[in-house]
């Protein structure tokens, strides 16, 4: 009487599943808000070095004065001549004229951080990422010796905490502390809820139920987070509304248990059952005593059988000791390298294409959607090489069109087709992103798959803190941000061919298992052509039977 079978005679698919699915989605409005509303409070529109002569005139008669300046953000003028021609002093400028989005105050407006502060954002913003890294293995040790239900509570506080204390700040050392403590919450909260969900939901709806309510509820949190900001009008009113619907997290208790499989591996075997009658009691299940009963008797039985096992454990470091781990290893580190940094580039990278950065945000955060679909109907006919090879391929083939286009075509005569290149863009990358997690865990054995997936996922958020710079890039030449992210999208491409194929297959439990993996395939295996070549090789012995 193991924990699948006592769950579904305590429903594993009614109305506790239901709650908690809806649970999972605000979660992830949550998230959305919290990791992309670094990108908003720093969006920096247009602006020209400003002078008296240039008071109250609109952006394009402020774009035909400064035609003729290399620089015209930070270069300072003396006067206008004839309304085109300009005088040129040598000193710095000291304020701007910003074409603000609907009057919208960013942080960057507000405190002048252009021109040769233009870096401070990014330092500051970089440091968000290194708090995402300290707060995952925080919270993730956390979760292991308090439970994830407290754990998930304490990362969402920390989060909306760092946002509410970063509305407050004016100068970049308590802007870089503040967005720290934000990002402790970064990733932490979100996927201790999954847990949550995935081990009271019903095996054949898991895989289903969890990425459909991921594409709706996350792709209306980006789609909608900029009209809001818009709508309030400034950067630290928008972060006192995208960090207080965090506080909803406090009655997730009321409606959800804490990990029943967790409580098992902590022997404590009453909790566990009290979560679960406390399911079988919201799905308006009744189950006899008598099966609790010999469900604690199993786990008992089980963890004396394992406490007097002497046996050797597998660890992380172990998987660097033989020569095909290693190389499966070492490649899933680069490549959440390349995946989390191209993710968060081209997520982010939205100013100067000509539309407005918040609605071009909005609009092309909508492919969400289709990404989520896309993976539930091609990942398992393409397999997870195909998927995860196809999609850094196709990616990078649009990010490096878009970083040609962007160099020479004007931005503002051509935004509908760059506004089409970035969605394409983030639609490849998103798809990239979302099926890595997955490719990765079935690829690590099971004896260190929790283990090595946290730590392969940290080393990509520790990857993020470089996103800002890259992007900072453009400041010495526009298309500079999405030529290098192609290249590495390629590189991602071509590594991707060094890993196995895990479609259909039983997946390794120990090291050895690890070692022996798809020991024969080659590194063009695909299932979608293997499938094809037999169906065509049957065909052909079938004509040439009398």
């Amino acid at each position: 009487m193991d924990f699948d079978r006592v769950l579904e005679k305590c429903g594993n698919f009614g109305r506790f599943q239901f709650v908690v699915l809806i649970l999972y989605g605000y979660t992830n409005i949550l998230s959305s808000l919290h990791y992309f509303s670094q990108t908003l409070i720093t969006f920096t529109p247009e602006h020209w070095c400003s002078h008296d002569d240039l008071m109250g005139l609109s952006a394009a008669e402020l774009r035909s004065i400064y035609s003729n300046v290399s620089h015209p953000a930070c270069t300072p003028l003396s006067g206008v001549i004839n309304g085109t021609g300009v005088v040129l002093e040598s000193e710095s400028c000291q304020d701007w004229i910003f074409e603000r989005e609907n009057g919208y105050e960013s942080l960057t407006t507000e405190l002048g951080w252009v021109c040769d502060k233009s870096h401070q954002p990014a330092v500051g913003q970089s440091f968000f990422f290194l708090g995402s890294v300290v707060g995952t293995i925080t919270f993730g040790f956390l979760s292991d010796h308090i439970g994830r239900l407290p754990a998930m509570l304490m990362a969402a506080i920390s989060g909306a905490t760092g946002d509410f204390i970063t509305s407050f700040v004016h100068t970049l050392p308590w802007f870089a502390f503040s967005r720290f403590v934000s990002g402790l919450s970064t990733d932490t909260m979100y996927y201790l809820m999954y847990i949550l969900v995935f081990e009271y939901l019903s095996p054949k709806r898991r895989t289903f139920g969890l990425n459909i309510i991921l594409a709706v509820f996350y792709c209306f949190g980006l789609v909608t987070s900029p009209w809001i900001a818009m709508w309030i009008g400034n950067w630290r009113r928008y972060l006192w509304v995208a960090s207080l619907p965090a506080l909803g997290v406090l009655i997730y208790p009321l409606f959800i248990c804490e990990s029943a499989q967790w409580l098992l591996t902590k022997k404590k075997y009453d909790e566990a059952v009290t979560c679960l009658k406390k399911v079988a009691k919201f799905n308006g299940r009744h189950v006899e005593d008598s099966v609790f009963d010999e469900f604690v008797k199993h786990y008992r039985e089980k963890m004396n059988q394992e406490s007097q096992a002497n046996k050797q454990t597998d660890t992380f470091l172990g998987m660097f000791k033989t020569p095909r781990l290693r190389r499966f290893t070492t490649t899933l580190l680069v490549k959440s390298v390349i995946i989390t940094l191209s993710y968060d580039v081209i997520n982010r990278n939205m100013e100067g294409l000509g539309s407005s950065p918040f609605k071009l945000f909005s609009l092309t955060s909508t492919v969400y959607l289709p990404a989520g679909f896309a993976i539930l109907l091609l990942q398992n006919r393409i397999g997870r090489k195909g998927m995860a090879c196809g999609a850094l391929l196709v990616g990078a083939i649009i990010t490096a069109v878009t970083g040609f286009l962007i160099a020479f075509l004007d931005p503002n005569e051509n935004a509908v087709l760059l506004a089409c290149m970035v969605a394409l863009g983030r639609f490849g990358t998103t798809v990239s992103y979302d099926a890595e997690i997955q490719y990765a865990a079935e690829i690590i054995p099971t004896s260190v798959r929790g283990q090595a997936v946290s730590n392969i996922h940290v080393v990509g958020l520790a990857s993020s803190s470089l996103a800002f710079y890259v992007i900072y890039l453009a400041q010495y030449y526009k298309p500079l941000p999405s030529i290098f992210i192609s290249i590495l999208m390629f590189l991602g491409a071509l590594l991707c061919l060094s890993l196995p194929e895990t479609l259909h297959k039983k997946l390794p439990e120990t090291l050895a298992d690890g070692e022996q993996f798809a020991m024969n395939e080659s590194c063009f295996y695909f299932p979608c052509f293997q499938k094809r070549r037999e169906s065509l090789t049957k065909h052909e012995e079938f004509k040439s039977e009398p």
